[in-house]
């Protein structure tokens, strides 16, 4: 018969909190330590991601595209402005702009600076709620149950949409707001179907004109463009003759999984789609990860912010 004597006991519970209080405080370092790297770290890691689309004619030459996506921009964000300058060395043919530029109700001159030496190339937009609307205090763990709701006018402060819209337009952007549109650039013909932001509801497609330009002599890709991938509207833009289509809005889950696996895609798309390529009905969907946060959530965890090269390659 074996028995323990009080003091045995008294020293197993001492042991047995030293290493509970070990543990919570390793917790607790881990947590801040982790906190710190998604704040001040991965938040301005700024990376440039490169992808490969065979869906151009065979025989055309490489295009490349510059997908940028989800700035949402703050007046002083000096470290992120000068990563979008230097994208002007990738010297692609054409920008694509997703939406969601703005996150402070002063931002655009900022937004406008940080873009400045991207308005020399051919570019086309198309904008997201926060275009429209400055971003509110939201809980975090609110994604989790869904995506978030459109904003009620009356209670959010309005973005300067139309004069942002303006100014692009002034340097040679082209919208794709609801509207079908034509570009020819670098002996490549480019038939556009883009859409206001499916996230508030504002997307009506134009679709694509059948056979407008199925005669030209240049090379025609169609492209789908919006900012939101939901799900319905990644399914429209196949009915209609997309050959690939461009989203934003997922921010790559934001706060992901250790190897980048999100938890979330702020819409219907499945959360293993949020970032990156991947097929709707055969057609390549490319969604970018964005390059900002809203200014009330500044913080990336194992899913940094990125721009895209999207190289367009023959068939």
């Amino acid at each position: 018969m074996i028995s323990s004597s009080p003091s045995a006991v008294a020293v197993s519970a001492e042991q047995l909190g030293k290493v509970a209080g070990a543990t919570l405080a390793t917790a607790v370092v881990a947590g801040a330590a982790t906190a710190v790297y998604a704040r001040y770290y991965e938040l301005t890691n700024f990376t440039v991601r490169h992808e490969a689309l065979p869906v151009l004619p065979a025989g055309t030459p490489d295009f490349r595209i510059l997908h940028i996506s989800d700035m949402h921009m703050i007046p002083g964000q000096r470290t992120k402005r000068d990563f979008i300058h230097s994208l002007a060395a990738l010297e692609p043919n054409l920008v694509i702009n997703t939406g969601d530029n703005l996150s402070h109700m002063s931002g655009l001159p900022a937004l406008m600076d940080a873009l400045d030496p991207l308005f020399d190339f051919p570019g086309v937009y198309v904008p997201g709620s926060n275009c429209y609307f400055a971003p509110g205090k939201k809980n975090p763990f609110r994604y989790l149950v869904g995506p978030s709701k459109k904003p009620e006018s009356e209670k959010v402060a309005t973005l300067p949409t139309q004069e942002m819209h303006d100014a692009f337009d002034n340097r040679g952007w082209v919208d794709l707001i609801n509207r079908y549109e034509t570009l020819s650039i670098d002996g490549l013909r480019l038939e556009f179907s883009g859409v206001d932001d499916p996230h508030i509801g504002y997307d009506k497609h134009p679709g694509f004109a059948p056979t407008a330009f199925d005669t030209e002599p240049a090379p025609l890709v169609r492209l789908g463009v919006a900012h939101a991938p939901y799900l319905r509207t990644l399914n429209r833009f196949v009915a209609d003759g997309a050959q690939a289509i461009f989203a934003g809005h997922t921010h790559g889950g934001q706060v992901c999984l250790p190897g980048g696996r999100a938890l979330v895609s702020n819409c219907d798309l499945p959360p293993a789609r949020a970032k990156g390529l991947s097929y709707q009905g055969g057609v390549p969907v490319h969604v970018s990860a964005g390059l900002g946060t809203s200014r009330y959530a500044q913080v990336r965890l194992f899913c940094p912010p990125e721009a895209i090269v999207v190289t367009l390659t023959s068939r």
